[in-house]
């Protein structure tokens, strides 16, 4: 049987676009991030008197028809909103002229962990209160998890691959490696890649509070989420979207483009070990980052800044600090920090915005801080970005992410000359 061999192409960033809780934009967020401030307060898209978390990263004064036509608002939900206006801001960012494009080598890989969350709730009841007839024509176009893809295809007249990921918290990263991929394997010019999630709801915040997910640090919910911090109690949920342009780099150069990063290393896995919660030796993170670094070819002494998954859980916290620990034991020049400190958790978009923020690290060339740690814990023997941000001389940067159902990721940047 003959082998057919595929020459791999080389993959660049050429934009990035975020929306989070402490900015609408890209350049908003990373000033936020690199200044220490917190996005998190009490809940206001919902009363939340009666749950046992009051707190939230809210995306405050977001307006969907600064991006979107006010008649079509209605038949997007809101993570479908906060995803296109990041992939709109990620375009406009890469200077990317789509009218000058061939529509079917440009591509969409963008998911949602959750998908339309709000919508569902707001439909189930006008079901329940009102009958059949009075369920929006729009309900499920609005909210099934694949509709922010074909929305921003739609808009950008993108006829290339269209897929989503649905892997939970590590959604994000999964649609950005895989559009890696397909731009590896010569199947488009142009991907469009990343995710979107709006989960800050009754039923979303019952649910993972049933759990014992979720801080209850109500009356300080700007120190709530405490990656590595001995007293944290569970992460704090966050809503936004990080939407990343991904190029060959024969064809960024082709059209002189600004080239932020190249996107070396990617690689996923599994546990196979529990729905919600990693072994504690967090062997499958540590296999992950290990096949991420083979993958870009390099070792982990080449890694200058880990942006880590650490969402402020307990168990997962200290599973992730095994890993790094295990992996980077002989690299004591690499700087970690986890910016859900500051954003919270956004869920399926977490991994994108924080592949976003790592590419903007090597571009800056400087580290993004971590915030509420007032007690380290002892599993952490690697030194943490706290407070401020830190210069650093960096070629590669490495962004990590895990989900429920045992799923991991990792991805790996490299500064462009």
């Amino acid at each position: 049987m003959q082998v057919r061999l595929v020459e791999q192409r080389r993959v660049v960033v050429t934009g990035v676009g975020l929306i989070s809780p402490v900015g609408i934009g890209t350049e908003e967020t990373w000033a936020a991030i690199l200044q220490g401030r917190s996005g998190i307060e009490k809940i206001t898209l919902f009363d939340p008197r009666d749950h046992a978390c009051k707190i939230a990263g809210e995306v405050k004064d977001f307006r969907p028809e600064a991006f979107i036509d006010r008649k079509d608002i209605k038949k997007t939900s809101r993570f479908i909103q906060f995803a296109i206006a990041a992939a709109e801001m990620a375009v406009r960012h890469a200077k990317l002229a789509m009218a000058d494009e061939d529509p079917h080598r440009v591509g969409v890989h963008v998911g949602s962990g959750i998908g339309g969350f709000e919508v569902i709730e707001r439909e189930h009841t006008r079901l329940m209160e009102g009958g059949p007839g009075r369920v929006s024509p729009f309900f499920i176009t609005a909210s099934i998890a694949n509709l922010a893809a074909g929305q921003i295809a739609i808009r950008h007249g993108a006829r290339g691959p269209n897929l989503t990921c649905a892997t939970a918290c590590t959604t994000g990263a999964h649609d950005i490696g895989e559009a890696f991929r397909i731009l590896q394997r010569g199947e488009a010019d142009v991907m469009l890649a990343g995710a979107g999630e709006a989960a800050v709801t009754p039923l979303s915040i019952a649910g993972f509070a049933a759990m014992k997910a979720l801080s209850t640090r109500n009356e300080d919910p700007e120190c709530a989420s405490r990656p590595w911090d001995i007293g944290r109690d569970g992460f704090v949920t966050g809503e936004g979207a990080g939407i990343l342009v991904l190029e060959t780099l024969e064809h960024a150069q082709a059209r002189n483009a600004s080239i932020l990063a190249e996107i070396v290393g990617y690689a996923a896995n599994g546990d196979a070990f529990h729905t919600n919660a990693p072994p504690e030796d967090g062997s499958g993170i540590r296999r992950v980052m290990e096949l991420a670094l083979a993958d870009a070819g390099i070792s982990a002494s080449d890694i200058a800044y880990l942006n880590a998954h650490a969402t402020s859980t307990p168990l997962g916290d200290r599973a992730e600090a095994t890993a790094i620990r295990q992996v980077f034991s002989a690299n004591p020049d690499l700087w970690v920090s986890s910016t859900k400190s500051m954003t919270g958790h956004l869920l399926g978009g977490a991994g994108s915005l924080e592949a976003g923020l790592s590419v903007l690290a090597l571009r800056d060339q400087v580290a993004p801080p971590m915030t509420n740690l007032e007690t380290e814990d002892p599993a952490c023997t690697f030194p943490l970005v706290l407070s401020q941000p830190r210069a650093m001389e960096s070629r590669y940067v490495m962004s990590n992410s895990f989900g429920f159902g045992g799923t991991n990721a990792s991805l790996i940047f490299k500064r462009m000359p």
